[in-house]
């Protein structure tokens, strides 16, 4: 099966083209080879897959026939996503949330200070 059909079949994409974009981007890796969007995968292979900030890792388990029902998805894979990823996530998106207001322009240098405070103090 093709990887873009694949990453479409386990719900990672809504549609196809979404995953074909983000294959040709290179946001999509087999064993360690930047993947195009009409490669074969076959169980056991590794893929490494960005999207959202998340940098997300998984393997092959089986190869699905169709588009699966999200309760039926870890037949077809085992994610192994390190944790630490959706918590870096989630804390840039808490201060980028709470720190500014969608269209108040450029930080000035006492919001420059804070900002490079707080990530100071996440290190």
């Amino acid at each position: 099966m093709r990887i873009d059909k694949y990453l479409w079949c386990t719900r990672y994409f809504k549609t196809r083209n979404q995953a074909t974009n983000a294959c040709k981007k290179g946001h999509v890796r087999i064993n360690d080879s930047i993947a195009k969007p009409g490669r074969e995968i076959y169980p056991m292979d590794k893929i490494a897959l960005r999207k959202n900030q998340i940098n997300y890792t998984l393997t092959v388990n089986d190869i699905p026939t169709n588009r699966v029902g999200a309760k039926l998805v870890d037949i077809y894979r085992i994610d192994t996503t390190p944790k630490d990823a959706f918590q870096a996530q989630n804390l840039l998106k808490l201060a980028k949330d709470h720190y500014r207001k969608k269209g108040i322009g450029r930080p000035t240098k006492k919001d420059r200070r804070d900002i490079d405070e707080f990530y100071d103090e996440n290190e």
